[in-house]
């Protein structure tokens, strides 16, 4: 199926990403406070696995979702849980600004990882954006002058991990569907997680249940609502739309839970998601060369 260009489908599709997002930070916070992160991770992916059924099923059902690169995907999920067990674990710890700002250095970690495993070319723009994110991460966490909080390390933990998945979804995508890749993300990552979370199982309170089933639905939704806009627009159109989640979730921590950004945070900010624009604009460049 062929979609056409759109712009703006690309921009409501990512508005649905990132709104899922920003409730997914919120709904992890209030559900840490109660249930451990093992507990959260699994009953998110089993709650996801039945919400996602419905698209398994327009999709030709569970035939459809066989594979032939199961390797593959209990890798990059093996890589992917690690990285949102730690995520979920730092937004308990450190405001969601600093959570968000750190986590975007993601790109200039897949950048490495694609030069590494992918045989991709290293060159100037991909190297200022690695540089630019760590010094972005350096002005945050200010090592050696201010205190290292752990959550801020676990956060970045969290982004190198996410940059190996990225990388291995970028090998995956060029033969499976979107759906598959979130099904067998689903299927893997509640397999990886259910004895971690039987030895802490507590039954949830009826307060804290509406924040678990906000996390498996997000949780599940906002790699499908990417992915769609993705198909309506290039990376350099959608991307930069998803930045604003550093400023959004900035503005709801400060009205929900009086966290201040500090000019540290948001300098830092800025020079990474510098780097990422740069990034962007390599791989366009890269694109146009690989057209001439």
């Amino acid at each position: 199926m062929e979609f056409k260009p759109s712009n703006l489908r690309a921009a409501f599709w990512m508005t649905g990403s990132l709104t899922a997002i920003l409730l997914m930070a919120i709904s992890g916070r209030e559900a840490s406070k109660e249930l451990n992160v093992f507990q959260i991770m699994e009953m998110r992916s089993l709650i996801g696995l039945a919400m996602l059924y419905p698209l398994i099923r327009s999709s030709g059902g569970l035939r459809a979702m066989k594979t032939g690169r199961i390797w593959e995907h209990l890798g990059r999920n093996a890589a992917h849980y690690a990285g949102q067990f730690a995520w979920l674990q730092a937004l308990s710890m450190i405001p969601l600004a600093q959570v968000i700002a750190i986590e975007f250095t993601t790109p200039a970690w897949t950048a490495v990882m694609a030069v590494a495993f992918l045989g991709e070319r290293m060159n100037l723009l991909r190297t200022l954006t690695i540089l630019l994110g760590i010094i972005g991460v350096i002005i945050i966490v200010r090592p050696g002058i201010g205190t290292v909080e752990i959550g801020q390390l676990i956060v970045l933990g969290a982004a190198f991990t996410f940059g190996i998945s990225f990388t291995m979804v970028k090998s995956l995508t060029r033969t499976e569907s979107v759906v598959k890749i979130i099904f067998w993300m689903l299927v893997i990552q509640s397999g990886i997680g259910l004895l971690p979370a039987l030895h802490v199982w507590q039954w949830p309170t009826l307060h804290v249940w509406p924040w678990v089933i906000i996390i498996a639905f997000t949780g599940t939704f906002s790699h499908f609502c990417m992915a769609k806009a993705l198909l309506y627009a290039d990376a350099t159109v959608v991307i930069p739309m998803d930045f604003l989640r550093v400023p959004l979730t900035a503005v709801l921590g400060w009205l929900i839970y009086a966290e201040r950004l500090d000019i540290y945070t948001a300098l830092g900010a800025v020079l990474i998601l510098s780097g990422n624009l740069l990034n962007l604009k390599n791989r366009n460049t890269a694109k146009a060369s690989a057209m001439e």
